[in-house]
């Protein structure tokens, strides 16, 4: 995939999300970032508006009530989505493709009201000890008749307090492998709100709104019929979801630069000093130059990436590349814009220092900027090493 061009029926949707955006979004966003939450009425407001727009399920497999759109159109509605409020992006998001794999009477417990609006879930994976190294997960579930008892601590949980319920992965038992003993995994869904199950608000200097929560499971009992997928598969139902998530995340960094971006050229042509705007000034139009360059690559990654996804030849080397590549442009982007805004980019009472903040997580989450350079290091490496 060397270039790309969208559709007609893609310039459409790009368009609706755009209103969509600007038209309930756009004007939260200062209350949100104000308050450190979304509130209530704001929340039910958005999601009320996105599900009357078609965009709540826009991700789901039409089956689900979905719009089945494929990797590259999700790639193209993430960098809209990412020149916004996360806090407010979530309001605007239906539920992970995960809860699909519901079955029997999950689908009328979980699946169904989360497809409605009406219940959401969050993604519980990441703990004190495991966050990179998601296989070092230390929550246990131990069987006890038709039921589990889940013992453990979970944090870094984003939308936590915003859920209804989690998926949240366990420990249930060792496999024994060539390579030695491994643990197995297995996801359960787990209601706010089980006796034992406690959720905390963590404070975080960035995305608020968008709250990462701390969990903790003191002898939390669930039913056996709330383990989802199959015993032992929880990874697989992790991984089913790794991939698209790293392209995502690419995608709302490509979308958050393009916006910062945005606000530099406006700043740097109405600014005068010297008797002439910043943007004749070298020091300044270079820094725009290199930007809108290293912005053009990311997207064209990212799309390239999920274009690969929807082939089915997508690697874990290209997810990690991509989400890589365009957290750490979007690192250099904002901090140009900072740059570009003089001692008005640190002021409160413009978005700028929000944009700063924001894109510094970027290189954390879903696996760090180290990590993802290990994961592509060991793939590139691997052949060479067996054949010494």
């Amino acid at each position: 995939m060397l270039d790309f061009t969208p559709t007609d029926e893609q310039v459409m949707l790009i368009d609706s999300v755009r209103a969509f955006i600007a038209r309930e979004m756009a004007p939260h966003e200062e209350e949100v970032e104000k308050l450190g939450y979304v509130p209530p009425q704001i929340e039910a407001k958005v999601r009320k508006a996105a599900i009357e727009a078609g965009l709540y399920l826009k991700h789901l497999p039409e089956e689900w009530g979905g719009l089945g759109l494929d990797a590259v159109t999700s790639a193209l509605i993430a960098f809209e989505m990412g020149s916004s409020s996360a806090a407010l992006a979530v309001c605007a998001g239906g539920p992970t493709h995960i809860l699909t794999k519901c079955k029997g009477e999950q689908i009328e417990r979980w699946l169904k009201p989360a497809l409605a609006g009406e219940r959401k879930e969050a993604f519980a994976l990441t703990e004190p000890g495991a966050g990179s190294d998601a296989r070092n997960i230390q929550t246990r579930a131990v069987k006890d008749g038709d039921h589990w008892v889940i013992n453990g601590r979970k944090h870094f949980i984003s939308e936590g307090d915003l859920a209804d319920f989690f998926i949240v992965m366990c420990v249930t038992g060792e496999n024994e492998t060539p390579r030695g003993t491994v643990k197995r995994i297995t996801s359960f869904l787990v209601d706010k709100g089980t006796p034992g199950f406690d959720v905390r608000k963590m404070e975080a200097v960035c995305m608020r709104g968008y709250n990462p929560t701390d969990l903790t499971f003191d002898n939390v009992r669930v039913h056996d019929n709330q383990i989802l997928d199959e015993e032992g598969k929880g990874f697989d139902v992790a991984n089913d979801w790794l991939y698209a998530g790293r392209v995502s995340m690419a995608a709302n960094c490509v979308g958050r630069a393009k916006r910062a971006m945005t606000m530099a050229n406006e700043w740097a042509a109405s600014r005068k000093a010297f008797g002439q705007t910043i943007s004749r000034f070298q020091g300044v139009s270079f820094k725009i130059a290199d930007m809108a360059t290293e912005i053009r690559a990311a997207e064209l990654m990212t799309l390239n990436v999920a274009w690969k996804l929807d082939q089915g030849t997508c690697t874990r080397t290209d997810a990690s590349m991509c989400k890589l590549f365009a957290s750490e442009v979007l690192g250099r982007v904002v901090d140009h814009t900072v740059q570009i805004f003089g001692g008005m980019g640190m002021m409160m009472e413009l978005p700028v220092q929000r944009f700063w903040r924001d894109a510094r997580v970027e290189r954390i989450w879903e696996g760090t900027s180290e990590i993802q350079r290990h994961i592509i290091s060991r793939d590139l490496l691997r052949p060479y090493e067996q054949r010494g």
